[in-house]
């Protein structure tokens, strides 16, 4: 089928050069790949590859009460957030650290910048109540390095971070 031989080539090609064209990182290997069809742009329909994604799309200006349809900044937050406490979760882990219940909420806004086009900036909110409030910042700066999320947007877009742990 036409659309998984362009799948596959979009696979090859970012496993062979990164960001406009730069060389991947060196041992980059694929471990997943997520395909998924963008119709109608902000105004239309995303589905995965894999059916699990079917989802209508909103601008936000347009959004009305009941719409049950999305954003690419909220797919983006949602992207982000779960990745990022992936990252922690592999942060605790390597420093032998326990954090009990940890939320992190991910907040993306779409602004105009001054050249007439737009731009992102990610918010990160990490909770975790029962890790001490140092022990946590310690964490959420190791999964900063860790999280693909963060990785690729390091030095693109403005990404602040709240840490809330406890006593």
């Amino acid at each position: 089928e036409f659309a998984d031989a362009v799948a596959a080539h979009v696979l090859a090609h970012t496993s062979a050069a990164g960001p406009a064209g730069a060389p991947a990182e060196p041992g980059f290997t694929p471990v997943h790949t997520a395909v998924v069809d963008v119709t109608g742009g902000r105004s239309g329909r995303a589905r995965s590859r894999t059916g699990a994604l079917d989802i209508g799309l909103t601008r936000p200006a347009q959004r009305q009460d009941g719409d049950g349809g999305t954003d690419p900044e909220e797919l983006f937050a949602a992207g982000y957030a779960a990745c990022f406490g992936g990252a922690l979760g592999v942060a605790g882990r390597r420093r032998g650290v326990t954090t009990g219940p940890v939320t992190v909420t991910a907040s993306v806004t779409l602004g105009a910048v001054p050249d007439g086009t737009y731009a992102i900036a990610a918010r990160l909110s990490v909770g975790a109540p029962e890790c001490p409030q140092r022990t946590l910042e310690d964490l959420v700066a190791l999964a900063h390095t860790l999280c693909p999320y963060s990785r690729a947007v390091r030095g693109n877009i403005e990404v602040t971070t709240e840490v809330t742990g406890g006593p």
